[in-house]
């Protein structure tokens, strides 16, 4: 699982470079490369989509539980 976990945290922050490109710069890198509406792009968002809610639940459900002392 600690494999799909990293994989995922290298999709999620490409996802994430990719909407900071889009928030200042107005430029999708994804669209720029795959083409605006082709398949490819929207496979893309998907996997990176599904990474992001796999890092929501591994933090959610596998998060270290720490003592305050």
């Amino acid at each position: 699982m600690k494999i799909v976990t990293v994989i995922a945290f290298v999709l999620t922050l490409i996802g994430a470079l990719n909407w900071l490109l889009v928030g200042v710069f107005s430029f999708d890198l994804v669209a720029w490369i795959f083409g605006a509406a082709s398949v490819a792009s929207r496979v893309i968002y998907t996997i990176v989509g599904v990474s992001g809610v796999w890092m929501l639940l591994y933090w959610a459900l596998f998060r270290p539980v720490t003592r305050r002392a």
